[in-house]
């Protein structure tokens, strides 16, 4: 981390993309299948590649999108997710040769309810594998069985660069000697985490880690805050840190860690300071509105710099 002494000077850091990265330029005749799960994320990645005049193909995830979503303007199909099997047969008629897998999953599929075809039945000990290990030991088995069957798989952010954190201040607050030390409490928890493939957040206060990512993911885990402090649980302990960071090994095309406008509106509910992220290795969902919404209530945004993920080793 930077020293703790160290005053920080006003953000200068645009939301741009960071240095290095590139857009995917997919090549004549190129089709791309999103598939969809929920939040701000499928939006944007539909949203840019119609923008690029390359529209895609949508595949919705049953339950995971709410009705009246802007994805149905483009042409989609809707998929239980029981109906896995089916997913590259279906992209493959609809003339897709890249996928991107994009948005959240809040449940598992029920293994008593799957659809199996031939090859994802050659597959079910992968799967039952896969499920035991963790979100992304099944993302990375799913890619595979994508890719094997002659789809390329590629990430948001390389359809969208922008979605990924810049180095540095994002918004107008900074970080406090405090805060630095709830920022490598947080990222050190949230690394052992990650390498037990459990979650990609922490939450610390006061020098202390008081909460861990778990299956209910971030909005869960905020929320978990909040309600320790409402209880009384961290009486005279202000401020906090929330950190996300990527797991060792991830899956970066498939699931990298994200925050939105509402990642700081829960924070602020969860009476935090602040936000910090891994540059180049998390997304920042409709940036804009983030900074501006960090801004409005006095959070800080702030994407560790190598130098500084490194020190918190």
């Amino acid at each position: 981390m930077r020293s703790r002494g160290s005053r920080m000077e006003p953000p200068t850091i645009p939301m741009t993309p960071i240095e290095g990265a590139s857009r995917l330029q997919p090549g004549p005749g190129a089709k791309i299948c999103i598939v969809a799960g929920g939040g701000a994320l499928p939006v944007q990645v539909a949203t840019a590649l119609a923008a690029q005049g390359n529209p895609p193909f949508v595949v919705i995830l049953e339950g995971e999108v709410g009705p009246g979503s802007d994805l149905e303007h483009f042409e989609h199909q809707v998929l239980p997710l029981e109906s896995f099997g089916s997913l590259v047969s279906i992209a493959k008629r609809h003339g897709a040769t890249h996928m991107v897998l994009a948005g959240e999953v809040k449940r598992r599929p029920r293994l008593r309810g799957l659809k199996l075809n031939g090859g994802l039945f050659a597959m079910i000990p992968s799967v039952i594998t896969a499920l035991a290990r963790g979100d992304d030991g099944l993302l990375k088995m799913i890619v595979h069985y994508i890719e094997s069957r002659g789809i390329k798989v590629v990430g948001a952010h390389e359809i969208v660069p922008e979605l990924v954190a810049a180095e540095g201040l994002l918004t107008k607050a900074a970080p406090q000697k405090a805060d630095w030390r709830d920022i490598e409490a947080a990222l050190a928890a949230a690394r052992a985490i990650g390498g037990l493939d459990i979650g990609q957040g922490a939450v610390a206060v006061g020098g202390r880690v008081v909460a861990l990512e778990g299956i209910e993911g971030t909005d869960g885990l905020l929320d978990r805050v909040r309600e320790l402090r409402d209880h009384g649980r961290m009486a005279g302990k202000k401020r906090g840190v929330l950190v996300k960071c990527a797991k060792p090994g991830q899956e970066e095309r498939a699931d990298l860690p994200s925050i939105g406008p509402q990642t700081v509106d829960a924070a602020h509910a969860a009476g935090l300071a602040g936000i910090a992220v891994e540059a180049g290795r998390s997304r920042v969902l409709d940036g804009p509105a983030l900074v501006a919404r960090a801004n409005a209530l006095g959070l800080f945004v702030i994407g560790l710099t190598a130098g500084e993920m490194a020190h918190g080793e």
